[in-house]
């Protein structure tokens, strides 16, 4: 008896990863950079996953380079895209790592909403809006790396 064969699609796994300078230029460059990227994968400009990577990228690159400083250190935005089609859901991956250690950020189910009137404390619960999974996660060497996650429909 053998087993039914079923054709299945080849998937290219696309994947960039770039580091940027931890200052706010480096932030801005960044996600334009970023969303670049993503329109020559085929996530064109102004679709809903290219605006919503657009603030992930934004608020973890601005994250990174205002709480994960390291003076002399950059910052690194890894874009991992894995095509979907009709029947199975594609995924792009945001990761932001940087080397400072002692300065995690909350992870899900851990952010405060911060008091009325703050200027601040809200670009997780951004991330957290947007993002169809998300985490922080340790890395060596050390540091760590903020993980986002979207589910692309087609």
């Amino acid at each position: 008896m053998e087993a039914p064969t079923k054709a299945q699609p080849d998937v290219t796994v696309r994947v960039f990863k770039r580091q940027f300078s931890s200052n706010p230029r480096g932030a801005r460059l960044a996600r334009r950079v970023g969303l670049y990227q993503l329109h020559n994968w085929g996530i064109p400009y102004l679709s809903d996953a290219s605006e919503s990577a657009a603030l992930i990228i934004g608020e973890l690159t601005a994250n990174a380079v205002t709480h994960g400083r390291v003076p002399g250190r950059d910052f690194e935005l890894r874009l991992t895209h894995t095509p979907g089609d009709r029947e199975v859901l594609g995924v792009l991956r945001i990761e932001v790592s940087d080397t400072r250690t002692e300065c995690r950020p909350p992870g899900p189910g851990e952010i405060a909403a911060p008091a009325d009137g703050d200027d601040s404390g809200r670009g997780l619960l951004i991330v957290d809006a947007l993002a169809d999974r998300w985490a922080v996660i340790d890395r060596e060497p050390p540091g760590k790396t903020v993980r986002a996650e979207l589910d692309l429909l087609y």
